[in-house]
Formats: structure tokens, sequence, C-alpha cells
């Protein structure tokens, strides 16, 4: 965990490996506070954000895999 639990909407966007602009247009899904004009994001907001985001793409893939494998498509 970092030193800091807060952190700037381009240090989440790095910390979990998206760009920027990616980050600001989901910030309706992960909690901020605003600080001034810019928004800080808490560290575990943002970590049950990533979970949220890991899980459901997991998820799909499995789905696909699984519509695949139906499908006969070698797998």
């Amino acid at each position: 965990m970092p030193e800091n639990p807060e952190l700037t909407t381009q240090q989440a966007a790095e910390l979990i490996g998206v760009s920027h602009a990616f980050l600001i247009r989901q910030l309706h899904a992960i909690p901020c506070r605003h600080r001034g004009k810019h928004c800080v994001v808490f560290y575990k907001d943002l970590m049950e954000y990533k979970h949220s985001i890991d899980r459901e793409r997991k998820r799909s893939l499995d789905e696909l895999a699984q519509q695949a494998q139906e499908l006969d498509m070698g797998y």
C-alpha cells in the first residue's frame, strides 16, 4: 500500500495500467474526492475497482472459451 492512500488520477491510472483518459471516464465507478480542480482517488477504492474489472474480464474470457468449445472451434 502506498505511503499516502490518496492518489492523483494520473498515479491511479499508472498503478492499474490504464490511460489517464480512461480512468477519468471511469470516475463514476470509483469513489473520488475533489481537491481544488482535481480529483483524488483512495488506494483502497482503486484496488476494489481493479479487482471488479479483473473479475469481469475473467468471467467474459471464460464465457468466450466455453462458447468456442461448444462450437468446436478447437480452442
